[in-house]
């Protein structure tokens, strides 16, 4: 049905419904790069997901809807237009938009002070005092006050919440991430791992904060295995067919 030599030259991802329309998927980036380091011409994938894709330059990038429009374009029935964004346009445009802004604290000047010295070393914090004194606050605006993000930064930082499909409808993330898991979270969902390794919340904080409120009412082996990705910056998922490395450079913020 479809022309072999024109097919070869693409990669084609999408979740395929059952009337035809395409879903959006995981990995859209760092199956981009892939695609781009080993020659393809282009990538066509849904819609949903082409702003993210488009973000590797060299490569061209079609965002579709339904199969339809894919063997109606090979078949050259439609023609389809690349997806094309102005990474650093865009990046730069949005590194000062913050949802939480460190300049909303008022009075506080210690633990303000403090904070801008541990932002300023990348160091780790905790903060102890009683309920509402603004401890959660604080933490949440941190973020608006660390170096902004370096487009190699930014890259990876996409790539990981890429991978877990954390991406909205947007291309390279910005803002430096804040992950806050409840206490009650498990091991696995805070260092990673599952059937299919994902990446967990301190792989997500990378090069953001990570925060756990109310630390004493962590689980102590949750907190166990944080030492490791502490030190080293990365962690390392063993399963018995592979073994996978995603990084967690990360500030913590306890309470």
């Amino acid at each position: 049905k479809i022309d072999q030599e024109r097919i070869g030259q693409y990669i084609i991802m999408g979740e395929l419904s059952l009337d035809g329309s395409l879903q959006p998927i995981c990995g859209a980036l760092p199956i981009a790069i892939q695609a781009k380091k080993e020659g393809f011409k282009g990538f066509i994938l849904p819609s949903y997901n082409a702003k993210e894709a488009a973000v590797v330059e060299g490569l061209e990038v079609y965002g579709v809807n339904t199969l339809t429009e894919v063997l109606d374009y090979f078949n050259r029935k439609i023609e389809l237009t690349p997806i094309r964004v102005d990474t650093r346009k865009e990046f730069y445009e949005r590194l000062s938009e913050y949802e939480f802004d460190f300049s909303e604290v008022k009075g506080q000047e210690n633990i303000k002070r403090s904070l801008e010295i541990a932002a300023a070393g990348g160091h780790n914090v905790i903060l102890i005092g009683p309920p509402g004194s603004g401890k959660t606050m604080l933490a949440k605006r941190l973020p608006s006050i660390l170096p902004p993000m370096t487009m190699r930064e930014a890259l990876e930082t996409t790539k990981i919440h890429s991978v877990a499909g954390k991406t909205k409808d947007v291309g390279l993330m910005a803002q430096r991430p804040f992950r806050s898991p409840h206490h009650t979270a498990s091991s696995v969902s805070l260092v990673g791992g599952g059937s299919y390794p994902q990446p967990g919340e301190i792989s997500l904080a990378h090069n953001g904060v990570l925060f756990l409120d109310e630390l004493p009412e962590f689980k102590r082996e949750v907190l166990e295995v944080m030492r490791q990705p502490l030190e080293d910056r990365e962690v390392t998922i063993s399963r018995a067919k592979f073994t996978i490395t995603y990084p967690s450079s990360f500030m913590l913020v306890a309470s």
